[in-house]
């Protein structure tokens, strides 16, 4: 066995800050008895390592097949460097460099050891609704820069206890260096107010929301990247209010339920739509009604399917909590008028949604960026996305060859954006249709966020062919005031293009391609059907 002691640089890529990379690189360099150290930077994760050859090729094998369960390992360079004389192993502070970037962790739902501990009466975040470690919690809707650490995330204001210090700067502790972490000693606090006035805090807030919704009022919740407009998803005289009061129509409402048992009082479920549910993206899944379901007809007309998710927040886990009572299902919509933006910052939720909700529930931790809950459901045993949101973006898609940096402004209905650099498409959250200002405005302020976050300047800035989209408009704009090329693509060409890549599709070989999407302006100038 070569026991000679050699050196070496690591660099890796990929969603690799906020899943618990360091305390992973850490506990493997104790494994092998490795000294060093390892630090956040602009573009992923540095690591310098001395020992043993073959304890740095055991490391190297378990860094790349045994990550953390939320990273994404993009690449992992290793050059060998000379012998500097580290003794022992440290997380050395993160490094800022001028250009480069990271890709960011969606947020995630929470785990089942925060879960645990969140019903735990002997533990100390006992019934907190902020709990989160290195593997769950808040990610993309708190950041505000990169690299990722507290002080540039909504929770810098919040100065951590003692406790949670000591965990913070423990390497082997599951908390190690959990930009969101708190207790109720530190933490962020929930409330209850309603007409302007503080009615409950803390758990009596929580409590107080129950009784309300029980009695089949209508409540705004703050949840991870925005409000949600909550009833008894079984209480028709409360579901119809909510439509009335929100000018919904006819669209159906997403439902929530406490566990996959309290889901199948309702709806069937296959084991495929299980593991979806329960994945740590935690989508609503569409999934087939039950004759018998008695929730509100209200809910989802005429349809026989209905849209579920699990808590994947603390705070819902705790509104939802099974009691003697309360209802088996909430509604949980996205807390807006139809067809604007959900609601995320406190002044305006309480301005905008007071027309429809009888009372808030809210709490003082910051969201930067709103996210929408993300819509799937299981074409023929695979997850297919209807809304790409919360727990997906801002995860990027690997492309088949470096492009220009681009930014790619979307259609004028189910807005998404998109912007690139290197080989990565970054696709953004769900904007929504552009069809007013509040909506514009979340399009604008997304994109601002996307081009600094991933350090990206357009080189080239692509649109639909349709002159009246206010996306287009946007764009044709913003190549003017930037002096950049402006290329706009027929709609179903980019449905088709969209699809390629997602497919991972490398070849410069034609291809056919099946387009029904409805309408589209065509080259000629007219509007155009479905394309092939």
């Amino acid at each position: 066995m070569d026991r000679s002691i050699a050196g070496k640089k690591i660099k890796v890529t990929g969603i690799v800050q906020g899943v618990g990379f360091r305390p992973f690189v850490y506990g493997l360099a104790e494994k092998y008895a490795l000294a060093g150290w390892v630090r956040n930077s602009s573009s992923g994760v540095d690591i310098a390592l001395e020992g043993p050859e073959d304890a740095l090729e055991q490391f190297l094998n378990d860094l790349q097949n045994r990550p953390p369960a939320l990273a994404r390992i993009d690449s992992c360079t290793a050059e060998t460097v000379a012998v500097s004389g580290f003794t022992g192993f440290v997380i050395q502070p993160s490094l800022e460099e001028e250009g480069k970037f990271v890709p960011i962790s969606p947020d995630m739902s929470i785990c089942a050891d925060c879960e645990r501990e969140l019903f735990d009466p002997h533990d100390r975040r006992y019934r907190y609704p902020f709990i989160n470690c290195t593997n769950c919690g808040p990610r993309f809707s708190i950041i505000k820069d990169i690299p990722y650490d507290r002080p540039k995330t909504t929770m810098a204001g919040f100065k951590l206890c003692e406790p949670c210090q000591h965990e913070y700067e423990n390497p082997l502790d599951r908390r190690f260096h959990a930009q969101p972490t708190a207790c109720a000693d530190c933490g962020p606090q929930v409330w209850l107010e309603a007409n302007g006035r503080r009615l409950a805090e803390k758990e009596e807030a929580i409590q107080l929301a129950r009784q309300r919704l029980r009695e089949g009022k209508i409540v705004a919740i703050k949840g991870l990247g925005g409000y949600h407009l909550a009833c008894d998803a079984q209480n028709e005289t409360a579901v119809a209010e909510l439509r009335q009061r929100k000018k919904r129509s006819d669209k159906a409402f997403a439902l929530m339920a406490f566990s996959i048992p309290a889901i199948q009082e309702f709806c069937t479920i296959s084991p495929a739509e299980e593991r979806l549910l329960t994945s740590p993206q935690h989508p609503i899944v569409l999934l087939q009604k039950r004759p018998e379901s008695h929730v509100a007809a209200s809910v989802a007309p005429g349809q026989n399917t209905l849209g579920f998710m699990l808590p994947y927040t603390p705070l819902h886990l705790l509104l939802l909590e099974p009691e003697m009572g309360f209802p088996s299902a909430l509604v949980m919509t996205s807390g807006n008028l139809s067809e604007e933006p959900v609601a995320f910052v406190d002044e305006e939720a309480l301005s905008r949604l007071n027309p429809i909700a009888d009372s808030f529930l809210m709490n003082d931790r910051p969201i930067h960026m709103r996210v929408d809950d993300s819509v799937y459901r299981i074409v023929a045993g695979q997850p297919y996305p209807i809304r790409r949101s919360r727990g997906y973006a801002p995860q990027s898609i690997a492309l088949p060859q470096e492009l220009p940096q681009t930014l790619a402004v979307g259609a004028e209905l189910k807005n998404t954006f998109c912007v690139t650099r290197e080989n990565y498409a970054f696709l953004s959250h769900h904007i929504g249709d552009l069809e007013n200002y509040e909506t514009l405005l979340s399009f604008e302020q997304g994109i601002e966020h996307f081009t600094r976050l991933f350090r990206i300047q357009p080189e080239v800035v692509v649109a639909d062919l349709h002159p009246d989209y206010l996306s287009t408009r946007y764009a044709q704009n913003y190549a003017v005031e930037k002096g950049l090329q402006l290329i706009q693509v027929q709609h179903h060409h980019a449905h088709l293009a969209a699809c390629l890549a997602d497919n991972g599709w490398t070849s410069t070989d034609p291809v056919i391609g099946f387009s029904f999407d409805g309408t589209g302006l065509g080259t000629d100038g007219r509007i155009w059907g479905s394309e092939v």
